[in-house]
Order: structure tokens, then C-alpha cells, then sequence
């Protein structure tokens, strides 16, 4: 199967995380693509699965990544599962304070992405991806890419 993972990136920190998320998919032995959003200009995605991120910047995905997500197509994505995910931050450095909090999030640009897509007939996972960051610009918190990289497992093997 085929992967592709989109992302903007501010501060660096939603790059790693989907370079992250990318290595993770080949590692179950898919390929993967990996479309900067900072860097090139939104193309047409093809592929089985989607990973789509963005910082969350005030609540909400940058211009570049809510862009992106109103361009699908929404009768190829109709049926193809599209994972979205955000760096959110800054964050406590205590772990269980970070997961409590992680856990509680509503308005973030992972959940902005999935109820857009969702409003134009997408199917895009119910659960989301929220990775932190425990600074303004970063670092990502210390268990942030495994975290990344274990949702990501846990939902290319749920594919069929």
C-alpha cells in the first residue's frame, strides 16, 4: 500500500513529526510520500492512506494546511482513510500533566482539519493525532516521536 504524509511546518517541529510518521509506514513495509506544504505547491495526492498535519496556531491549521484539506478530492478520498495530526504547544514537561491535557483537546488543528474534511463527505479517522511541544518553537516533548511513530503502527496495521 501507499502512504503519502502532508504537512506545514512552522517552527520545524510538524516536519519531524511526519518524517517520523513516514519512516514509521515503510518500517510496516509500505511506501511512503511526504509533501511539504512550506515547500511546494499542493498537488493532487494520490494513495492508498493519508497522514495530514499542520501546527495548531491559534487553534486552528495553518492557511497552507486547511487549503490543502478544502482542495481533496472528495470522491477519491471518499473511501481512502485519511489520519490528520498537529504539534500543539507549549506544553508542560511533566508527562502526566501533558498526557491529561493532550487528552482533553478540542479546538486544535487536527480536529479543525477532521471535522473539515469530514463536512465534504472524507472519510478521515475519528481519532487524531496530537503531538507536544513544550516551547513556543519547540522542542517537541521527549516522547513525542514515539508517540507519533506508535499511532502510526497501530493504524497501518489496521488497514486491510
Amino acid at each position: 500500500m501507499k502512504g503519502t504524509v502532508v504537512f506545514d511546518s512552522v517552527y520545524g517541529n510538524t516536519k519531524k513529526v511526519a518524517e517520523a510518521i513516514a519512516e514509521q509506514i515503510r518500517a510496516d513495509g509500505h511506501s511512503a510520500d511526504i509533501l511539504n506544504l512550506g515547500e511546494s505547491e499542493a498537488k493532487k495526492v494520490e494513495a492508498d492512506f493519508m497522514f495530514v498535519g499542520s501546527p495548531t496556531r491559534m487553534g486552528r491549521p495553518t492557511k497552507k494546511a486547511k487549503a490543502f484539506v478544502e482542495g481533496l478530492n472528495p470522491e477519491y478520498w471518499r473511501n481512502r482513510p485519511i489520519v490528520t495530526f498537529d504539534t500543539v504547544g507549549p506544553m508542560s514537561e511533566d508527562e502526566e500533566k501533558r498526557k491529561a491535557w493532550l487528552a482533553r483537546v478540542e479546538n486544535s488543528a487536527a480536529t479543525r482539519m477532521r471535522d473539515q474534511a469530514r463536512a465534504r463527505g472524507i472519510k478521515v479517522l475519528s481519532d487524531v493525532l496530537h503531538i507536544a511541544v513544550t516551547g513556543f518553537k519547540g522542542p517537541l516533548a521527549p516522547d513525542a516521536l514515539d508517540q507519533a511513530r506508535d499511532f502510526t503502527h497501530r493504524f497501518v496495521t489496521s488497514l486491510k
